[in-house]
């Protein structure tokens, strides 16, 4: 028996804080504590080993079989290789590089790529094209910010610590946050952060929209000859509005109940408007609650080598942009693709019944640590090493700041990390091509 070992300030690979102050202890290769981490971390590092994928496997009939990792990148290469029109899914659930192995592979083979943030944030992506993107860092937020407002976000439910360390903890200018500083929410009911705020204001559901536009003509101070919007009185809007001109320093951090409802990426347009608009008076700032911890990241890797940030079509040689057309849910749900490469997703879980008639047409190859709906009705199953416990890599915050994530123990026997499986099947698929 080993003495435990404690590391420090290690980042938490699950959702888009990335906490970087999770102290591990580490026994017998092992992680069996975990301080300082939600009870989504606390599930993600101590429960590494639960429900693991131990052996690549192919489907051959209506059974798995186990086979070598040589057999399993065979295959996967040649069913790549043989399509017309393949698609590579996911990446928000792995490190930087192996992003790029997915995009030289679709360049390759004139595929199509996709991450997660199509079916989530996408319209915060589409909006921030046509408005700007007014970021800050979640820094600025701790020591600056003296009010801030969740819009259609809960994040004591999806990212448990970010009220806690964000908002409720003081900082540099912020010394009482208790007192200096104010937390609304605006959603269109009652959650468990909004009965936790200092204020909570409930909208009609799927009128974000008028009521952003109402807030936006009342901060210019322009008269609105209505009693109400979107549910809320006009002197509660006029209030908030005054509010919002009024705080020295102000963040709106919105999540998938302004992305998701009616309006879409309007909605966010609007928004980013609105703190536009407030930035004639004060300082305002806003940002996405991002969801996988490295949706960013594969969103700023497709940028910076594609030229978009998802959605990417290459086809003709070079990369194509398109949401709605190059979409992972709106190709599989008109069956414009014959396979599909899934990295670090779990589509089967996520994806409307449409979609996920597409996909049980076509073979799937999946790359993944744990069994999961996916890996239920794939052709081929590889199993990966965990980015950020089991291997290391670079990756996003929600904020953009890019964090490293470090090895903490070893992966199964024979269990690679993503990027070295890519690069497998994509030498492979290279000595398929020239066959």
């Amino acid at each position: 028996m080993s003495r435990p070992q404690v590391l420090e300030n290690v980042v938490c690979p699950f959702c888009g804080c990335l906490c970087d102050d999770i102290r591990l202890t580490i026994e017998d290769g092992k992680i069996v504590g975990n301080e300082r981490g939600c009870a989504l971390s606390k599930a993600k590092f101590l429960q590494a080993t639960t429900d693991r994928m131990m052996s690549p496997a192919i489907l051959q009939g209506s059974e798995f079989v186990e086979v070598s990792l040589d057999e399993a990148v065979d295959r996967a290469a040649r069913i790549l290789a043989e399509a017309h029109r393949p698609l590579i899914y996911g990446l928000s659930s792995t490190e930087n590089d192996a992003h790029r192995e997915v995009y030289r592979l679709a360049e390759y083979l004139g595929g199509v790529v996709d991450n997660t943030s199509s079916v989530c944030h996408g319209p915060s992506i589409i909006g921030t094209q046509e408005s700007g993107e007014p970021v800050a860092a979640l820094a600025e937020v701790r020591n600056r910010a003296d009010l801030v407002i969740y819009w259609g976000a809960n994040p004591l439910y999806a990212h448990p610590r970010h009220v806690s360390r964000f908002v409720r903890a003081p900082g540099v200018f912020i010394k009482d946050p208790k007192s200096e500083r104010q937390m609304w929410v605006i959603d269109v009911r009652e959650t468990v952060t909004s009965r936790v705020a200092d204020r909570a204001i409930i909208i009609r559901p799927g009128t974000d929209l008028e009521v952003i536009e109402a807030l936006r003509a009342l901060v210019r101070g322009h008269t609105i000859d209505v009693s109400s919007v979107g549910g809320v009185s006009l002197d509660t809007l006029r209030e908030i509005a005054d509010a919002m001109k009024s705080a020295k320093y102000g963040v709106l951090f919105y999540g998938l109940g302004l992305t998701q409802s009616r309006g879409r990426h309007s909605n966010v347009d609007a928004a980013i408007r609105l703190v536009q608009d407030l930035n004639n008076y004060t300082k305002w700032s806003m940002m996405p609650m991002r969801g996988h911890y490295n949706v960013a990241g594969a969103n700023k890797t497709s940028t910076w080598t594609t030229g978009y940030p998802y959605a990417v079509d290459y086809s003709r040689g070079y990369p194509r942009y398109q949401p709605g057309e190059y979409t992972a849910v709106d190709l599989l749900r008109r069956r414009e693709v014959d396979a599909l490469l899934n990295v670090a997703a779990d589509p089967i879980a996520h994806f409307p019944r449409a979609a996920i008639q597409g996909l049980k047409s076509i073979p799937i190859i999946n790359l993944d640590p744990k069994r999961n709906l996916t890996s239920l009705i794939a052709t081929v199953n590889i199993p990966t090493a965990i980015a950020g416990i089991e291997c290391d890599g670079a990756v996003a915050r929600m904020d953009g700041l890019p964090l490293y994530v470090k090895k903490i123990v070893d992966p199964p026997e024979s269990v690679l990390p993503d990027r070295e499986v890519l690069r497998m099947i994509f030498d492979r698929v290279q000595e398929v091509s020239r066959q």
